[in-house]
């Protein structure tokens, strides 16, 4: 059984240089659907086709295309950008008896910007002239300076058939060494038709990219943010249960309706996708160029856009009203390249990476076009020297994942590891694999549930240690730095209040400890006050005198100076407080501890009298310290008994 690659073609060319003939002649499709079409000989929104092509030197290898044909004339420029936002290859349709002509020069700027990099030019009625020897350089003198200028050109007439197999030919090789559109577990399927047949419910169409939809799933759509589900898929008009990334997929969808018939509404440029994939946004900071050639018939495009300014930003099948603002500067000319900032009216969906059409406003020129750079940029944040450093370095390589991951801990420092760059192109595979090599190289480290830049991790770890070891220096008598206190001066230099607790456990993983709700470094001793010292020492002494037999707090701390050292005994951990009626040393509850546990291993369970009897202390001290040990679970009551945990059992076994 031949193997099928499965890859979508795009036609681009002006009016009326044979587009829909070529495609019905390859394809036996009229991809002019609509009546309005028929009726007037020319394409006004986007058509479809199928054809399978096998490669001309391995029968066993087979393109199996979904073929998009656009219209070409000047009004219809934004069905022409709806319909080849996920093509893989370009057919450049020249007449040989017109020529290179406006539109043609327009699509082929646009299918630049959205970064489509193969193309095989058509030069259709070819029939029509003697010799089309001068067409053909004429179309090599344009193609100059562009991505297609080594483009294979090959002559054709569709109305006889001549040229049809080379040109077949042309295609499968042009795609012999393109990678079919991967699976990343994020399928997009930007909508290009909504509509409603009779029986059936709502059915939108598209290009599936980043990944699998399979009958049943629950979705999305964006940007509206719709929950729906997939009752029915088709491909080429024939059922399956998958859709597989690079087809052209039909997807039948329950619980809303075509816009401006139903209140839940699906329309061209949502886009249907898992609800797990990221969110919408009112701002993208992107990478924006220019061609430096003018489109004939539109002096928009020699014109410089200015900051502020209104555009209409085609992404997918989209075009959402935006205002345009340059990092410094105030304008962008033909030619020129630059980062840019897009703020919208209503929130819109994309990815990472993901290309770009800029028109006027007055839908009369194409402008520019590029990549986003980051899909949820902070507010103000944009003309930051942070910003700019990360933006940069992304626009110098876009699609080098090492850099993506690089520069995003460069600017924030720390990232969750969970959904890292899910709103991007790369895989969960791809992501980890990068982590793991830039955690071997020294650059990236994981601590909890967050990836940090080490550098600046260190420098964090290091401030952090040095305002725990001052605080020592400036309150000896202090068991360490209240959590509280050490977050009011830690959390600034923290992208997220949550990393807090992590750099606590990392601190304490180390040369520090938490005692409590406070932190210390673990050489640390704290030391009365003078004042306090002589309190101290003889609270202290009277509780050595009889250990398991000591007198109630009132009767140990008197006066406030009392009380005071008695507290920061307390504190330090050398007397633990049971309560308003008991307070031990540490040692002495230890060994309480111990005889507990050692009577009831040998016992199984006890009773109060029995465990009083055996450690040899009273009912007074017995019972605050087995409440103790209960909230600690250590041991449980059961009536009138009490036994050792489950649990505390399990952690001695371990």
């Amino acid at each position: 059984m031949a193997q099928k690659k499965h890859y979508i073609v795009g036609t681009a060319g002006h009016i009326d240089h044979g587009k829909s003939t070529l495609v019905e002649a390859l394809t036996g499709t009229d991809p002019d659907r609509l009546p309005e079409e028929r009726a007037r000989g020319m394409t006004i929104d986007l058509g479809f086709a199928h054809l399978d092509i096998p490669d001309p030197d391995d029968g066993e290898l087979v393109c199996s295309l979904g073929v998009v044909d656009v219209p070409g004339h000047a009004d219809f420029v934004k069905n022409m950008v709806a319909g080849v936002g996920s093509i893989d290859l370009a057919l450049i349709i020249v007449a040989a008896d017109d020529r290179w002509m406006p539109q043609t020069e327009e699509h082929v700027q646009i299918i630049q910007y959205l970064g489509v990099r193969r193309a095989v030019v058509v030069l259709t009625k070819s029939d029509l002239v003697v010799d089309p020897s001068d067409a053909i350089l004429g179309v090599q003198e344009q193609l100059l300076g562009t991505v297609f200028e080594d483009a294979p050109i090959v002559p054709v007439s569709a109305i006889g058939g001549e040229g049809l197999d080379d040109l077949r030919s042309a295609i499968a090789i042009a795609l012999r060494d393109v990678e079919p559109s991967p699976d990343l577990g994020k399928p997009r399927l930007h909508v290009d038709r909504a509509f409603s047949p009779k029986g059936v419910g709502t059915v939108v169409t598209g290009t599936l990219t980043g990944g699998v939809l399979a009958k049943g799933d629950a979705a999305v759509l964006q940007p509206s943010g719709e929950k729906t589900s997939i009752r029915n898929l088709q491909s080429h008009n024939a059922n399956v249960e998958k859709a597989q990334p690079g087809m052209r997929t039909a997807v039948n969808l329950t619980d809303v309706g075509v816009a401006k018939q139903e209140r839940k509404q699906v329309r061209r440029g949502d886009v249907v996708t898992f609800s797990n994939l990221g969110e919408t946004s009112l701002m993208l900071d992107v990478y924006m160029e220019r061609s430096a050639r003018e489109i004939p018939g539109q002096p928009a495009s020699a014109k410089p856009i200015k900051n502020g300014q209104r555009v209409r930003w085609h992404h997918g099948g989209a075009s959402h009203s935006a205002r345009v603002y340059f990092c410094g500067s105030r304008s962008m000319m033909p030619g020129q390249s630059g980062l840019a900032q897009l703020r919208f009216d209503q929130p819109v969906f994309a990815f990472y990476g993901d290309g770009y059409v800029i028109r006027d406003w007055p839908k009369t020129s194409s402008l520019s076009g590029g990549v986003v750079l980051d899909t949820s940029p902070c507010e103000g944040s944009f003309r930051s020297d942070g910003q700019t450093t990360f933006l940069n370095g992304r626009a110098a390589a876009p699609m080098n994942l090492e850099t993506v991951v690089g520069t995003l801990l460069e600017r924030d420092h720390a990232v969750m590891k969970e959904g890292l760059l899910r709103q991007s192109p790369f895989s969960p595979e791809a992501v980890a694999a990068v982590v793991d090599s830039l955690g071997e190289s020294g650059e990236v480290e994981a601590v909890g549930s967050w990836l940090v830049h080490r550098g600046w991790w260190a420098d964090v770890m290091r401030e952090v240690a040095q305002v725990i070891k001052d605080y020592h220096q400036s309150h000896p008598d202090q068991g360490g730095l209240s959590l509280r206190d050490l977050r009011a001066q830690v959390d600034v230099k923290l992208p997220s209040p949550s990393l807090f607790e992590v750099l606590v456990d990392s601190l304490c993983a180390g040369a520090f400890r938490k005692i409590g709700s406070a932190v210390r470094h673990m050489d640390h001793r704290p030391t009365l006050p003078p004042e306090l010292r002589a309190a101290g020492d003889r609270i202290l002494r009277d509780l050595r005198k009889e250990p398991l037999e000591p007198p109630n707090p009132k009767e140990l701390a008197p006066t406030p100076n009392d009380q005071q050292a008695l507290r920061f005994l307390m504190e330090t951990g050398e007397v633990i407080d049971l309560g308003d009626k008991c307070a031990l040393l540490s040692g002495a509850f230890d060994v309480a501890t111990e005889s507990v546990v050692a009577f009831m291993k040998a016992n199984e369970k006890a009773t109060v009298s029995e465990l009083r009897q055996a450690i040899g202390t009273t009912r007074r001290i017995l019972m605050p310290i087995l409440d103790r040990l209960d909230k600690q679970g250590v041991t449980v009551r059961s009536g009138d008994f009490r036994m050792l945990s489950r649990s505390y059992l399990r952690q001695q076994e371990a």
